[in-house]
């Protein structure tokens, strides 16, 4: 295979990784001929590393790939498989979307969709932020092991605004009713003028290390009669997102 047919073949494997899609679709996203796209998927089916979801049907990648993306370090391959479900769900909310882990006791946001609003939202990829002053944090924290969340309740919280919370046991309170509906509001609680809504990504064995979001400026989001509606939004996401890495 020559360096431009490797080339190419990255080329349509990047493509691929936003979500399943067509020969014809694929072609007009990398600029390619019909024929030359062909021609690359035969050769990637080959070897496994896209596969059709049905006979005649649509491309996405495939075992082999996502086999050795398994070797990757985490955060890494949970990028890769988490991005489909941001795009939709930004897409759906008209919201930016993003994804999240807990590391080393904070919240580190991996990866962010970008915004199609005249009014920007900063990107927060690659930052961190306190447990309890972010939604995502806040998911996260509720399905700690009861010993981890009263070890973070007895150290110093940050204050990151006037409206952060952080008295212990409003926030006990605040995680239990997290368990319950499944889905964390935080109004302006770690940066002003923004709002945000989380829900856990669940691995295979019930616990929950990652979250997905949507976030916006406070003066349009959310609309007060859609909070609820959102929230289910995320969940939904963040549970298929959560059966696909238990396959």
């Amino acid at each position: 295979m020559t360096v431009q047919s490797i080339k190419r073949s990255f080329a349509l494997l990047r493509a691929l990784a936003l979500g399943p899609v067509g020969v014809t679709e694929l072609a007009e996203r990398v600029d390619l001929p019909k024929s030359t796209v062909a021609r690359l998927l035969a050769s990637l089916e080959e070897e496994q590393a896209v596969e059709q979801t049905e006979a005649g049907g649509e491309y996405r990648l495939g075992p082999g790939l996502i086999d050795l993306a398994g070797s990757a370090p985490r955060g890494r391959n949970l990028v890769a498989t988490a991005r489909p479900h941001l795009l939709e769900l930004a897409e759906s909310i008209d919201e930016v979307a993003g994804l999240s882990i807990i590391d080393g006791g904070q919240v580190y946001y991996l990866d962010q969709t970008e915004s199609s609003s005249n009014i920007q939202v900063r990107d927060w990829t690659g930052e961190y932020a306190p447990l309890h002053a972010v939604p995502s944090g806040l998911v996260i924290l509720a399905h700690q092991p009861e010993r981890f969340i009263e070890e973070y309740l007895a150290a110093p919280l940050a204050q990151c605004t006037s409206w952060t919370m952080t008295d212990p046991d409003e926030l006990r309170d605040r995680l239990e009713q997290v368990r319950s509906i499944g889905y964390a509001w935080v109004y302006e609680e770690f940066a002003e003028e923004l709002n945000s809504v989380a829900a856990p990504v669940f691995e295979s064995d019930g616990s929950v290390e990652a979250a997905l979001h949507v976030h916006g400026p406070a003066y349009r989001f959310p609309d007060p009669d859609d909070t609820h509606d959102h929230g289910m939004a995320v969940i939904e996401a963040a549970s298929r997102l959560s059966m696909q890495l238990s396959d």
